[in-house]
């Protein structure tokens, strides 16, 4: 993995994201959204929770807090995700997830850049164009696409980005990379998120063809992505990256300021 950033530079975007991103509630899209204190609380739809931990709460206390979350989602019958970052305190907080029962699962590297900082050049290998994409047809494109790469269905993302796109408070727009002829073969897709009220836009996707890795093609939508913040003067890009692109995205110039780990609950 790759060293953590503690330059001052970076504890500062790292202040700065936890007082805009992580304080912020978002839409409930159908759900409720609970501010407890320490915790931002979401309950989906469906019954499904997630947990935003703000700090500030240590021993007995945070211990029956985070008993609360689990008495609280053992009635719904629905399992809850306690994202935790490696800078959380107390120190203690992981083990005192485990005790209580939740799980680690996969772990992410939060980077962040100063979009003032980061190349505004777009450069594409021969043959392959970018494009913006919002109709149902290209979504299910890149959904295609996607499942080529991975393996598994992705039949939930096109509902995902449709409502990413028409979303108000974080409106989204998707990026696809595909080839120049007359049968055109989509190769990479990507989004990004614009947190309406604060300085940060935030990076997803990036999926890459495995014949059209090393081109490229990856930089050329994160250096497209940053021009689309800049061009609605936000400040700084965030990305939740997995070991395949924490690397790439550090020599960008976005500084790895902390790892994200999901601690998940089930019934």
């Amino acid at each position: 993995m790759i060293p953590l950033d503690d330059s001052p530079a970076a504890l500062a975007l790292r202040t700065a994201y936890d007082q805009q991103i992580r304080t912020r509630s978002g839409a409930a899209n159908g759900g409720t959204i609970e501010h407890l204190g320490a915790l931002i609380r979401k309950t989906g739809s469906e019954g499904d929770g997630f947990l935003q931990y703000l700090g500030g709460v240590d021993g007995p206390e945070l211990d029956q807090l985070i008993a609360d979350q689990v008495a609280y989602f053992t009635k719904l019958g629905a399992k809850v995700e306690w994202k935790y970052y490696t800078h959380d305190l107390p120190t203690d907080l992981p083990e005192r997830l485990t005790s209580a029962g939740f799980t680690p699962d996969e772990e992410e590297c939060l980077l962040i850049g100063d979009i003032a900082e980061l190349s505004a050049e777009v450069v594409l290998p021969a043959g392959i164009r970018l494009r913006e994409i919002t109709s149902r047809d290209d979504l299910e494109r890149m959904q295609a696409m996607e499942e080529e790469v991975w393996g598994f269905s992705h039949d939930w993302l096109p509902d995902a980005l449709s409502r990413d796109i028409a979303n108000v408070d974080e409106p989204g727009v998707v990026v696809v990379a595909e080839t120049e002829d007359d049968d055109p073969k989509l190769v990479c897709g990507s989004w990004i998120r614009f947190h309406a009220g604060t300085d940060f836009a935030s990076l997803w996707g990036g999926s890459t063809l495995p014949e059209w890795r090393g081109k490229g093609i990856y930089r050329a939508l994160v250096a497209y992505r940053r021009n689309l913040a800049a061009e609605r003067g936000y400040k700084y890009l965030q990305v939740d990256a997995s070991p395949d692109s924490r690397g790439i995205l550090a020599r960008l110039g976005l500084r790895p300021v902390s790892v994200t780990v999901p601690y998940i609950w089930k019934p």
